[in-house]
């Protein structure tokens, strides 16, 4: 597993996946929202009508080049085992078929209504109205696939993010319910109920869903994507942090590793991922995902990389990339959301045949004496 350097973190393709995928949520909610209000008429002399729907198509089409961005990105990042079949096709995809069929169904709605969009002329406007409103379907759908698939679910950021596009689509609504004419008095009460109930149905679902322990496998990730022995490292881990009073990071430590190494072809060369269990003075996970360009030695000449270090006592998990990497060992610098920073010094043997990995590790905190 010998390497040039490492300076770059997560591939370009994770990096274009995920920002786009949060910014095509936010461009779809504009969207959304601009739509709803869009009977209202509002208008001033500086914002006329005709900017209002300017705006709105403009809108709606940078979503749409967007979500295609998240699409190719997705397939041809590699490491979760999603084609092009699967980001037109919903349901099809071995790795969280009911999550990401959900973004694919979306994804469809959105297609359909850029299509009729070009061809409005021939089929007429009400044909096209009713077809319209699959562009609100597709908006609750696609938050179901963020909340479902999303790598940043548990991230405050996205979190909020979420919430924020929520709020302003249920604000749309209610604006949208005050002028609503009061004959139409069950519409009114029916519009008003679903949007108080479905934010709250959003809420519970997130709760004990994404953002509960666990749901990378409940949602449907291939067990070759999930680390090994999960259940028996929750346990261990958690009689550990019992026993301890303080954060076992906060002083340089060294632990045993040992778990399995998979590799897989991707388009941009190959994605390495080690899943480790840490056993020693602490116990917990470390998972590394490396990619680049297979050498001819056996090695890989590393482009990119991601560290994820979990530790039984640490209040939060440690995130950060590889540094140097020569043969079957590597440094690396993680960090937590506190700015707590580690350096990891790590000597692996990898049986490729067996699938398996073992070595040391040993954790130092940046700027303490240890």
């Amino acid at each position: 597993m010998s390497a040039v350097a490492s300076s770059l973190g997560p591939t370009t393709y994770w990096y274009l996946t995920r920002a786009s995928g949060a910014v095509a949520l936010v461009l779809l909610t504009m969207s959304v929202c601009l739509g709803i209000l869009g009977p209202l008429r509002f208008s001033a002399p500086r914002w006329p009508r005709f900017a209002v729907d300017s705006l709105h198509r403009d809108v709606s089409l940078a979503g749409v080049a967007l979500i295609v961005v998240h699409v190719v990105t997705t397939v041809l990042d590699g490491f979760a085992p999603i084609n092009l079949v699967d980001g037109l096709i919903p349901f099809l995809s071995p790795y969280r078929p009911l999550w990401l069929g959900l973004g694919t169904l979306s994804f469809d709605l959105i297609l359909a209504l850029v299509v009729t969009s070009l061809v409005r002329r021939r089929l007429g406007y009400a044909a096209w109205r009713a077809i319209h409103w699959l562009a609100y379907v597709s908006w609750p759908v696609a938050v179901l696939h963020g909340l479902g698939t999303g790598t940043d679910v548990k991230q405050w950021w996205m979190l909020l993010l979420t919430v924020i596009c929520i709020a302003g689509v249920v604000a749309a609504v209610l604006a949208r319910i005050n002028v609503v004419d009061r004959r139409h008095g069950a519409i009114r009460t029916g519009a008003f109920v679903l949007s108080v109930i479905a934010p709250v149905g959003l809420g519970i679902f997130a709760a004990v869903g994404p953002l509960a322990h666990g749901w990378a496998r409940r949602a449907g990730t291939p067990a070759s994507l999930l680390p090994p022995s999960t259940s028996a490292v929750s346990v261990s881990t958690a009689s550990h942090s019992a026993s301890t009073g303080s954060d076992p990071t906060a002083h340089s430590f060294s632990a045993v590793l040992a778990g399995r190494v998979v590799q897989r072809p991707a388009s941009s060369g190959a994605i390495v991922q080690l899943d480790m269990t840490v056993r020693g003075s602490v116990r917990g996970r470390l998972r590394v995902r490396l990619g680049g360009q297979p050498l001819d030695s056996g090695g890989l000449s590393l482009t990119g990389s991601q560290v994820d270090l979990s530790v039984a006592g640490a209040p939060q998990v440690f995130a950060g990339r590889v540094v140097n990497l020569e043969g079957d060992h590597f440094l690396a610098r993680v960090s937590d959301s506190a700015g707590t920073e580690l350096e990891l010094d790590t000597g692996l043997t990898i049986d490729q045949a067996r699938g398996t990995v073992s070595g040391t590790l040993s954790s130092t905190p940046i700027g303490a004496g240890g």
